[in-house]
């Protein structure tokens, strides 16, 4: 049997756990968030929402199936570090190229097993998500001192590390057939230029199954660029980081409002939407990271599954001729918005459940159907 390396978990607080390491070595820095859900690791490491923090799962077993090339949101792993009770050395799927730790080794991801994560996570939750370091190298006290270094997660905008770097075309549609999609048959594919705060790929699937032809933008591309694609509708993607730090982003959002296209956000582009029509965000205490989170509509529950710690200030809307839509059932944060007057609208939570259920991939066809009714001409700007 292999000898096993020692690993260290600090929080900022002064909270320690000792494990082993089943990742690469090193020492890793960022804010340490848990997630809730039973499945999907694989999706949750590759999500470029995870930038910039370290991930308690909460599930006490991980790495049973492996890694694949079909299961990854991004091209490569987006958290900082892994945190994990039990891990499974050795996977057991007929879909799995590699296993966790391997991969983590291979993408350079520090990650700490054997350690208390109900322990953890519940002092996450009295406390608070905060900065925390993993270690194969540092003893606690030399940790404790690079955490007071760090920066905290309110005011960061972590953006420019996971957008493209340059436009690209997406065609590339859901493989499974679990849902029945609405793609146009015989006519014109719709346009969508999305926004790329640091889109998921499952995302762009979706997109692409109703019939979209979807063109992906840097985060940093200026309304003028945008609206010469002569776009259907524009989407606005995830991505890591406080909302409200992204100022280029809600520029460009409130600019594009103007031209009164059918617009369309998912979770950071929830919030920056929100915050382009005069709405403002703060800092939830642990956030959402699960895939069985009931949110309300219409006097309906559909459960979502979310990732955010930031969210829209509900007070912060009245009088903005906005309509909140979608309300989570367990502390009645907002999860959804829509203008009462332009075609607009957003949620909190991953509509394109992946990992999670499937409740909310109504909103894709509520778009698609926003983009054949309500068509602009780019050159045709409103005063708001």
């Amino acid at each position: 049997m292999a000898q096993r390396t020692v690993a260290r978990l600090v929080l900022e607080d002064g909270t320690a756990f000792e494990g082993w390491s089943f990742g690469a070595p090193g020492t890793s820095v960022g804010e340490v968030v848990f997630n809730t859900g039973m499945t999907g690791y694989q999706e949750v490491l590759t999500d470029p929402s995870y930038c910039g923090q370290i991930v308690a799962f909460t599930y006490p077993e991980l790495g049973n199936t492996g890694v694949n090339l079909e299961d990854a949101e991004s091209d490569r792993p987006q958290v900082r570090g892994v945190i994990a009770h039990n891990v499974a050395g050795r996977p057991s799927s007929w879909r799995a190229t590699q296993s966790l730790g391997d991969y983590l080794k291979d993408h350079a991801i520090v990650a700490i097993a054997s350690i208390d994560t109900r322990a953890l996570t519940r002092h996450l939750r009295s406390r608070g998500a905060m900065n925390g370091a993993i270690s194969t190298e540092l003893s606690t006290e030399a940790l404790l001192a690079r955490l007071q270094e760090a920066p905290a997660m309110q005011g960061l905008d972590l953006v420019p590390r996971v957008t493209t770097a340059a436009p690209y075309t997406w065609s590339e549609s859901t493989a499974a057939d679990w849902l029945a999609t609405r793609a146009a048959a015989g006519e014109r594919p719709l346009r969508v230029v999305a926004i790329d705060f640091g889109i998921k790929h499952n995302i762009l699937r979706r997109l692409a199954s109703y019939g979209c032809e979807v063109i992906v933008v840097p985060a940093d591309t200026g309304v003028e660029a945008i609206l010469a694609y002569r776009p259907d509708g524009i989407f606005l993607s995830n991505g890591p980081g406080d909302p409200a730090a992204v100022r280029y982003g809600i520029e460009t959002v409130q600019g594009l409002l103007k031209s009164r296209k059918p617009m369309f956000g998912i979770c950071l582009g929830h919030q920056i939407l929100a915050l382009a029509l005069g709405g403002e965000t703060y800092k939830l205490k642990f956030g959402h990271r699960g895939l069985n989170q009931p949110a309300s509509f219409n006097n309906r529950v559909e459960i979502t599954s979310q990732n955010h710690g930031f969210a829209v200030d509900d007070a912060s809307l009245a009088g903005a001729n906005i309509e909140i839509t979608h309300l989570n059932l367990n502390d009645r944060t907002v999860e959804g918005l829509r203008h009462r007057e332009l075609p607009v609208f957003s949620v909190q939570y991953h509509p394109e459940a992946s990992p999670g259920p499937h409740d909310a991939d109504y909103l894709f066809a509520q778009f698609v159907d926003l983009m054949r009714e309500k068509p602009a001409d780019a050159a045709s700007l409103v005063e708001l």
